[in-house]
């Protein structure tokens, strides 16, 4: 397993998380639907959407998952928080940062993860909306501009959140 590097704009992106008081917050429907849609729309069986604090990825909303945080070390999420592109990994068992991972080998038996960074408009990546598969798959060019505007909705409703937060 090859961990995440820590984005160099680490101390901002963690101000700019922690400022829209989101963390820890109760469900909501307006996060909650793109989820279920993702995941319906896409055939996955869990759907996040994934903020990544400085040890852990708390999912503000989720589908298909029971538990409502993982650790940043294990997190495939830690790795998008870096970039501003989609992660894809069709295979995580043939990828060199994942297949040893503890998600991979184990519940939840991550194969296929998509994560799209949910960059604020000040430039911080505070998380993904991320999908994950047991089994290995693809995304052609339309998947990946609808990940990528459900991706938008996301943040439009994070900066909706800090706004009125």
């Amino acid at each position: 397993m090859i961990p995440a590097p820590i984005p160099t704009d680490e101390a901002q992106r963690l101000q700019a998380l922690r400022e829209m008081l989101i963390l820890d917050t109760p469900p909501e429907e307006r996060f909650d639907r793109v989820v279920r849609f993702a995941a319906d729309e896409f055939d996955m069986p869990i759907v996040l959407v994934s903020l990544v604090d400085a040890k852990r990825q708390w999912f503000k909303a989720r589908v298909g998952l029971d538990v409502c945080e993982t650790e940043r070390d294990l997190s495939f999420c830690g790795h998008v928080v870096v970039q501003p592109q989609i992660l894809v990994v069709e295979d995580a068992l043939q990828d060199e940062r994942f297949q040893d991972n503890p998600l991979v080998t184990g519940a939840p038996h991550v194969r296929f993860y998509a994560g799209a960074p949910l960059q604020l408009p000040t430039g911080q990546i505070v998380g993904t909306l991320c999908m994950i598969d047991h089994q290995p798959r693809t995304l052609d060019a339309m998947d990946l501009a609808i990940l990528g505007s459900l991706r938008e909705l996301v943040v439009s409703e994070l900066v909706s959140q800090e706004v009125t937060g």
